[in-house]
């Protein structure tokens, strides 16, 4: 297999972190060590980190994502989390500002009750099309019961992709579980593309055939879209592992030019890694 770029990672070594449960269903250690030994065993040479959620509501700091990235020694680049507020905006900008290894942003669609097209938004939008800094939306299925499908519908992104479309949009999960309609907007859109991250996910006795589906559906909206060059690896960890992500991957009914540009040649370019 050929080197490996994972564009959707969590960690924050925080005992109020969200994730853990889903690190405990993987048996997972979910740290820093445990991190690095699982990309080097399944050949993933770079990574981006974002902020996981914690308990309260709020996402990591992102000055702590810059300090694990750096801890990483090149092998992790920081995504900033923004919330929907003037001074969060403000404040993640100007960290992007003196911080250039900062790869992005992500907006936590869903789990906020805020549209990606708000007008609080406006600032970060400017400075990311000026970087050429992509824009990362969570969409689809939220963790809790509590999230807003309304506000994670992929199809809301359509707006603003046509009212800003310089700004590199990345739809993460493909949606899930409206893949076809993500298939339409990578069709559409120059800019807008799509991570598979956090899709493959154990603990069902129908894993398997979960994976088996999810491949088939994935294919499908690769079809329509006339290829692969806008789909993004992610594993989502500790939501997914690795094993279970590539496997994913390894069922996809694509050539190897594809293939190779979804693990890795697609984040490379999008992201400048």
């Amino acid at each position: 297999m050929a080197s490996v770029v994972d564009a959707h990672i969590h960690l924050s070594e925080n005992a109020q972190d969200e994730l853990i449960p889903y690190a405990e269903a993987n048996r997972l250690d979910y740290d820093m060590g445990e991190l690095l030994r699982l990309m080097q065993e399944n050949e993933i040479e770079r990574g981006l980190l974002l902020s996981p959620p914690l308990k309260g509501g709020v996402p990591l700091p992102n000055e702590k994502v810059l300090e694990l990235s750096r801890r990483s020694n090149g092998v992790l680049s920081p995504i900033f989390t923004v919330e929907p507020a003037a001074e969060d905006v403000e404040r993640a900008v100007a960290l992007a500002q003196t911080n250039k290894e900062v790869r992005g942003f992500k907006i936590r669609l869903g789990y906020l009750r805020v549209f990606a097209d708000d007008q609080v938004y406006d600032p970060l939008y400017a400075y990311a099309e000026s970087q050429s800094l992509p824009v990362m939306f969570h969409t689809g299925d939220t963790a809790t019961s509590t999230g807003s499908l309304e506000h994670s519908h992929p199809l809301t992104l359509d707006r603003l992709a046509n009212g800003r479309p310089g700004l590199r949009v990345v739809i993460c999960h493909f949606g899930n579980p409206w893949i076809q309609d993500v298939a339409e907007l990578i069709y559409k859109h120059p800019n807008v593309y799509a991570d598979i991250s956090g899709l493959a996910v154990g603990g069902s006795k129908y894993t398997e055939g979960y994976v088996d589906f999810l491949a088939e559906q994935l294919t499908h909206a690769i079809y329509y879209a006339g290829g692969a060059g806008k789909v993004i690896f992610g594993t989502d960890y500790p939501v997914s592992t690795p094993a279970l992500a590539l496997g994913l991957v390894r069922k996809l009914r694509v050539d190897d030019a594809d293939r190779g540009a979804i693990l890795a040649g697609n984040a490379r370019r999008l992201f400048r890694l």
